[in-house]
């Protein structure tokens, strides 16, 4: 294998996917350099890393590129978010003789533009939605008259549902253009809208693709990501279960295709809208490494993050990649801190009780620590839940064994509503789309909650209580027996005392 690992890593991000690349990255020999801003002075992040620098944003090109160069990092690798789909910083990187792991800088150019994306996906005979070119709310109106409603407004940069609105007639066009144009300046610094024809009901899958220098390209299996709310995914899981494989076989020719269109190299994943029957048309290509990446690597048994790190340094992709074998069915869930009940409204505050599942077929992807703030200056996903097994419906039952025995005290969050999802008839039978939660949950109520502060003196008290009851049972304690009934070795009966050990 030509190529060389890089010796000393900036990890260009923070949380959980920061803790993920570190892994992978000790694995390998490689040192390892976290960053931190003042606002996450105490993230678990940077207790994994070999070094941790203070920076004064994540967003902040100039200081990131320097740091690495200052402490003689070689390589720097951006994670997902931030600016992990920023040609300019991927350029940065490059020109100051540090290695990027991640996609060339043009390539991003052109996908981080959903309609210079459209474009070339066209010449590269990829299918797309029938669509507008950017103009002005005037100019809109008229091209919607065309194409029929309803119509999705988007914003032409891009994404995670910033900017987008589903418009059902003339006059809603006209009242949400100008709200729709402002979010996405706010967001990405560019207000520019168009339009595409809103597919009914269809599925999210998309393809995990990789391809390194040598012209290699494949792609890793597709991805079902339909369960969303707001445009953001909730629950992914590969295969779908709309896919067979003469299905599969097209959409990973159309996925390579894309990737080549662009001279693409390393990981990226190329997202498809699935209609129900059987069409298939492009909608985006990430170009980093993707949220649910876990559940590809549970099928696949790669590491993605070590592949990118080869890819980078120049390796070819190995057999094993580009001959991929699949084994089995995966679920990811995502944990976020926010309250579904009321509009998915992210919460912030102390993590009281943090304990996470485990056993086989069992992944947590997390920076999570009792005693932790969570705080609304970041993403408000707090964890990646995964599960394995051969088949779908034992995947299932394993997430939802490890969702009961996920418990996050401190903050709300989402794990209830995701159980329910999961029990959800259409959801078992594999009847899924984009629309999955207005069909099946519109007005999920949310359940009734023990306040978190008294759960969480609860198990303080059962922790340090039947310590010290234990010990006084065994003879060490001295004194009288310890007569609190929630931390006794024998519990208490209905009507009668509790039955403490003599």
């Amino acid at each position: 294998m030509s190529g060389q690992l890089p010796r000393r890593l900036l990890i260009a991000n923070r949380g959980e996917i920061a803790i993920r690349i570190t892994r992978t990255c000790h694995a390998a020999g490689i040192e390892v350099f976290a960053i931190y801003d003042p606002h996450d002075e105490a993230s678990p992040h940077i207790l994994m890393a070999d070094r941790a620098l203070a920076v004064d944003s994540y967003t902040d090109i100039e200081g990131l590129v320097a740091a690495a160069v200052a402490h003689g990092c070689d390589a720097i690798h951006p994670g997902y978010g931030f600016l992990s789909e920023s040609p300019e910083f991927a350029a940065a990187v490059q020109e100051a003789g540090l290695l990027w792991v991640g996609p060339p800088a043009a390539a991003m150019q052109i996908m981080g533009s959903k309609t210079d994306a459209r474009a070339a996906m066209q010449r590269a005979g990829v299918a797309v939605i029938p669509g507008t070119a950017p103009g002005s709310a005037a100019e809109l109106i008229t091209q919607a008259g065309d194409l029929g409603y309803p119509v999705f407004l988007k914003a032409a940069s891009g994404g995670g549902g910033k900017g987008m609105s589903i418009v059902h007639d003339r006059e809603q066009l006209e009242r949400v253009f100008r709200q729709a144009s402002e979010e996405a300046t706010r967001s990405f610094g560019d207000g520019a809208m168009y339009l595409e024809k809103l597919v009914q009901h269809p599925r999210h899958v998309e393809v995990q693709v990789f391809a390194d220098a040598h012209g290699n390209v494949v792609g890793l299996g597709e991805r079902e990501c339909s369960i969303q709310r707001r445009h953001q995914k909730i629950i992914e899981e590969t295969p779908s279960t709309a896919v067979d494989e003469h299905l599969r076989a097209r959409m990973s020719e159309s996925a390579v295709a894309a990737a080549q269109a662009v001279a693409y190299v390393g990981a990226g994943t190329v997202e498809f809208l699935l209609a129900p029957d059987g069409e298939f048309f492009f909608l985006e290509m990430n170009t980093r490494l993707q949220v649910e990446h876990p559940i590809t690597e549970w099928v696949t048994g790669l590491d993605l993050v070590r592949l990118q790190l080869e890819v980078a340094g120049g390796a070819p992709l190995p057999p094993e990649a580009l001959q991929p074998t699949f084994l089995g069915h995966a679920l990811e869930c995502r944990i976020y801190a926010e309250d579904p009940a009321a509009g998915h409204l992210p919460q912030s505050g102390r993590l009281l009780l943090v304990r996470e599942p485990s056993g086989p077929g069992v992944r947590v992807d997390s920076a999570l620590a009792e005693g932790q703030e969570v705080t609304i200056h970041f993403d408000p996903m707090l964890a990646k839940l995964s599960t394995w097994s051969r088949d779908r419906q034992g995947a299932i039952a394993r997430m939802r064994e490890a969702l009961r025995r996920f418990v996050i005290l401190g903050v709300r969050t989402n794990i209830d509503h995701l159980q329910d999802i999961l029990a959800t008839p259409a959801f078992v039978a594999g009847d899924l789309s984009t629309t999955f939660l207005d069909d099946h949950l519109p007005d999920w109520p949310g359940h009734l909650r023990v306040p978190d502060l008294v759960l969480a003196a609860t198990a303080a008290a059962e922790r340090f209580g039947a310590g010290r009851d234990r010990a006084e049972h065994d003879g060490e304690g001295g004194g009288e027996p310890f007569k609190d009934p929630w931390s006794g070795l024998r519990g208490f009966r209905l009507g009668a005392g509790p039955e403490l050990g003599s």
